[in-house]
């Protein structure tokens, strides 16, 4: 292994992921066909040695073919939100039981027991649409917390309000999970800020096309200074992926042990740029083993060399950017 490039990759890991390469390789369509459109056949799938030499696909096929590894009928198709006019992304899952348990894992490794919180979600734009993959990792984490505030928030802040200040009151431990437009929405909505001494606030998803989109230091401000936190925290999932990672304040993600995060030339999306630079994000999710662990999101950011990782913004025409090669 290449480990000057990137030291956070660990043997382990690298061992799984070639292994997981080799099987979607042959056992995948889709992924088979873009692999056969950049040249590597079979005897060059066998020759890869190291996970630097392994073809990612463009996120965008979701959007245009089944990315399926195996033969199975879905358990849950989940779909991304996107903008009115998009043609959203499908991720097929076997066994939603398996996601649940999954994003179970990644959300308990940095926080502990899901179970030890109230959850309190405010998601309208998720909850006013079918299969979303955070909606029902939400309902999960809901059900199993033992607090009967916890709940969903479509439009009643009231109510939300209300049910804070008594988990606050009792000094229960509290997330609430929203998406970054509703939260603003209620940041300015408040008559005087509020100091939450047992909530934590978790931010997902983004403006949704509600919002201009700000940078996130603006929004993490506006928030903090609304609710009375010192930090404000995110999660960095999507729909092609089965796990999430995670902030705590401070700008940059950690993923998950199931999950690596590298960066490639933004100008060939086949080359890889150093860390710390401005790059576009691959993805290696060793939870999509029905699906495809190796994805070339359209995001942007920069990679640093403990793994940890920032979101910086979104490729331009990232729907165009590999598609042509896949029409099959």
């Amino acid at each position: 292994m290449r480990t000057d490039l990137f030291p956070f990759i660990s043997e382990t890991f690298e061992d799984v992921a070639l292994r997981l390469f080799r099987y979607q390789a042959q056992h995948n369509p889709v992924y088979g066909t873009w692999l056969q459109h950049l040249g590597m056949d079979l005897a060059r799938q066998e020759a890869v040695t190291s996970l630097m030499d392994v073809p990612f696909l463009p996120i965008e096929t979701f959007k245009t073919h089944e990315v399926k590894t195996g033969t199975f009928e879905p358990g849950a198709i989940y779909t991304s939100s996107g903008t009115t006019g998009q043609t959203p992304s499908r991720h097929l899952v076997a066994h939603p039981e398996a996601y649940l348990k999954n994003a179970q894992a990644c959300f308990e490794h940095f926080y502990g027991p899901v179970d030890q919180y109230a959850w309190l979600c405010l998601l309208p734009s998720y909850m006013e649409r079918e299969g979303s993959s955070l909606i029902a990792m939400a309902e999960h984490f809901v059900k199993q917390s033992p607090v009967e505030e916890s709940g969903f928030f479509l439009h009643g802040l009231d109510e939300l309000r209300y049910r804070l200040e008594t988990l606050e009151l009792n000094g229960v431990p509290t997330i609430i999970l929203g998406v970054t437009f509703a939260l603003l929405d209620w940041a300015e909505s408040l008559e005087k800020p509020l100091s939450l001494k047992s909530t934590l606030i978790m931010e997902t998803g983004g403006m949704k096309g509600r919002r201009v989109e700000p940078v996130r230091e603006e929004v993490h401000a506006t928030l903090q200074a609304a609710f009375g936190l010192e930090c404000i925290h995110s999660e960095y999932g999507m729909t092609e992926l089965l796990s999430q990672a995670y902030s705590f304040g401070l700008g940059r993600y950690v993923p998950p042990p199931q999950l690596r995060i590298l960066p490639r030339s933004p100008e060939n999306p086949l080359d890889w740029a150093p860390l710390g630079s401005h790059a576009a994000l691959n993805c290696v999710d060793l939870a999509n083993a029905e699906s495809c662990a190796f994805i070339a999101t359209a995001d942007l950011g920069k990679v640093f060399e403990n793994g940890t990782f920032e979101v910086l913004g979104r490729m331009e025409g990232s729907d165009l950017r590999g598609c042509s090669l896949l029409t099959v």
